[in-house]
């Protein structure tokens, strides 16, 4: 019976280390996703506040994008999720996987 019930926190520490919440993570009608948005989004599922599953339903991302998202944050932190450096940090990330 409890087996199949999953625990899941009241809050986690988000990417700013304030508590996160469901109530404060961004409104599923986001279509502008800002740096600091992303970053709360990861933050809850990595905290095991939604699955990965229910943010791309919440907010309508594929799996591929929101790994994205999760691949940048481990390799660069917040700013590889800046859409305007993401060439940047790629080129950078490949020149240190050669060494």
């Amino acid at each position: 019976m409890f087996e199949n019930q999953k625990i899941r926190p009241a809050k986690v520490i988000g990417p700013l280390g304030e508590p996160l919440t469901l109530d404060n993570l961004p409104p599923p009608s986001t279509t502008r996703w800002v740096v600091r948005r992303k970053a709360e989004v990861v933050a809850a599922v990595n905290g095991g506040l939604l699955s990965v599953d229910e943010v791309c339903d919440r907010y309508g991302l594929t799996v591929e994008e929101f790994a994205g998202w999760q691949r940048a944050i481990d390799r660069s932190g917040m700013p590889g999720l800046r859409v305007t450096r993401i060439q940047h940090y790629r080129s950078l990330y490949e020149r240190q996987q050669k060494y």
